[in-house]
């Protein structure tokens, strides 16, 4: 019996502690509806939310919260710009822009393209690659500085017009390859057939 007073007694304490506070004792940006709020009433809800939660460890942070890697410049050859560049821009993500050569069709250029990037891979290169046109695509790694490992890998491909990235745009050097599209032409005559 005893228990039983003691439950009910803590059951009504918790829900009187729970109580709904009247609106005189909130405070002015707590009376407004939700859907009325401003950005500054929404930030200020969110830096509440966010006041008790530990911070994210080094590698959860987005990329622009991150601390770079220590670059040490005394290592560096200042007269290679493109070693700086690279040495830079480790652990930063980079995108770098690629042509194939002869105006392939679409498909000819995912074929293509889809090659490089398992080459790549192979290579333990990490890039990510979205055509964007019929002859270009884009290719996103993750640790910039690969973009210039796979920039004198794509360089030497057959097909490759051009290589743009950082601002440089580095030509192919087999780029008059004749370009086997009149295949793709053939297999989707066929397949339609």
């Amino acid at each position: 019996m005893r228990k039983t007073i003691f439950l009910l007694c803590l059951i009504y304490f918790a829900i009187s502690i729970g109580k709904k506070h009247s609106d005189e004792e909130k405070p002015a940006w707590a009376k407004i509806d939700i859907r009325d709020y401003s950005d500054a009433d929404l930030e200020r809800l969110f830096d509440q939310w966010e006041e008790d939660e530990e911070p994210l460890p080094e590698d959860e942070l987005p990329e622009h919260l991150r601390k770079p890697p220590a670059l040490d410049l005394t290592k560096l050859d200042m007269t290679k710009p493109e070693e700086v560049m690279q040495a830079t821009k480790k652990g930063q993500t980079l995108m770098m822009f690629v042509t194939v050569a002869n105006k392939p069709s679409r498909a000819r250029s995912e074929e293509i393209t889809k090659i490089w990037q398992t080459s790549l891979w192979s290579n333990h290169i990490q890039a990510e690659r979205y055509l964007i046109d019929d002859d270009r695509a884009i290719f996103m790694f993750k640790d910039g500085s690969q973009a210039w490992t796979a920039k004198e890998f794509l360089i030497e491909q057959e097909e490759l017009k051009e290589v743009q990235l950082e601002s440089q745009t580095y030509t192919g050097k087999k780029p008059d390859v004749k370009n086997k599209s009149l295949r793709d032409e053939l297999y989707i005559s066929v397949k339609i057939l």
